[in-house]
């Protein structure tokens, strides 16, 4: 097994004038033994784009079918996992704050939650598509590629933003384990539930209620993943009365029980987990070394 695939997956800081729209900019570089496809699954995120060099992944937002995905492919925000499959292929890969599509992106986050699309014909995602030729037959070193999306993204950095700053107090008041209740939210934007309610659906994807399901699901499944012993009892978040409250959000939002969960192998998402817990906002941020790579059977190394 362990000769059948091994990954790179590098993290880039952005300047610091982008960390409030974007999370940060990562590179997988994967290479398998001929027929072999690393299988893994994401929880659900804010939106993210992937930026293909070469083969794009397969992949699925919930238990559909997995389908061929777009090289600069786009993923609304989610309430449900993403399931993947990769080959031999080089990815890099950007996720979006809320602020980010405040921002950057000429659509309703609603309209794209819980799917992919293809970013390079979607004009939603105009100002992003050039990325993929900055990435694409580049012939240069990763950290200059890196330093190149930077230096575009800054460019653009100036756009105006409708609500950005409601978007940016939303978005810490979601990640605030002590807000439980709509009515709660509502109160420390100082707004109407009906606006409250256009506001999470605009900019966030989903309606404020199922927000702070989904952000008390993934403090629990960050707290279960990043923990030494793996406990479901103890990564419970203090918002669930009891773990059947816990399980039946888990079902809704990871289509599989925790048992199935905690069985499944996760090759990829077990090395970039800190990460991308502490993007979501459901764990603390943690310094990562610049690169992380795996071979199965291996010990990680840090770069």
């Amino acid at each position: 097994m362990a000769e059948d695939f091994s990954i790179d997956v590098q993290f880039y800081t952005l300047s610091e004038e982008l960390r409030p729209y974007f999370t940060a900019l990562y590179l997988f570089d994967i290479s398998c033994r001929d027929g072999v496809r690393v299988q893994d699954c994401l929880h659900p995120e804010w939106a993210a784009m992937r930026f293909s060099e070469n083969t794009p992944p397969i992949g699925a937002v919930g238990p559909g079918p997995l389908k061929m995905q777009w090289p600069f492919v786009v993923s609304g925000p989610t309430s449900q996992p993403i399931n993947f499959q990769l080959v031999t292929s080089r990815i890099w890969g950007l996720g979006l704050q809320p602020a980010g599509w405040a921002k950057f992106v000429d659509g309703h986050a609603r309209d794209f939650a819980d799917r992919t699309v293809d970013g390079a014909s979607d004009p939603a995602f105009a100002v992003f598509a050039p990325i993929l030729d900055l990435v694409r037959g580049a012939n240069a070193p990763s950290d200059e590629i890196a330093e190149r999306i930077n230096a575009y993204l800054m460019r653009h950095i100036d756009r105006p933003a409708r609500h950005e700053l409601q978007v940016m107090k939303c978005h810490d008041a979601l990640r605030d384990p002590k807000c439980r209740t709509v009515v709660e939210l509502g109160e420390q934007l100082g707004i109407s539930a009906r606006s409250l309610e256009r506001l999470c659906g605009r900019y966030f994807g989903f309606p404020p209620k199922l927000l702070l399901r989904r952000q008390r699901f993934l403090r629990s499944l960050a707290q279960f993943m990043l923990s030494p012993d793996h406990s479901w009892s103890k990564a419970l978040d203090d918002q669930y009365h009891d773990q059947s409250q816990f399980v039946r959000d888990f079902r809704s939002f990871m289509c599989m029980t925790p048992s199935d969960y905690a069985e499944t192998p996760h090759p990829i998402l077990e090395r970039i987990m800190a990460q991308r817990m502490a993007d979501q906002g459901a764990a603390p941020q943690t310094d990562l070394p610049t690169i992380l790579r795996y071979s199965p059977n291996a010990e990680q190394q840090g770069g």
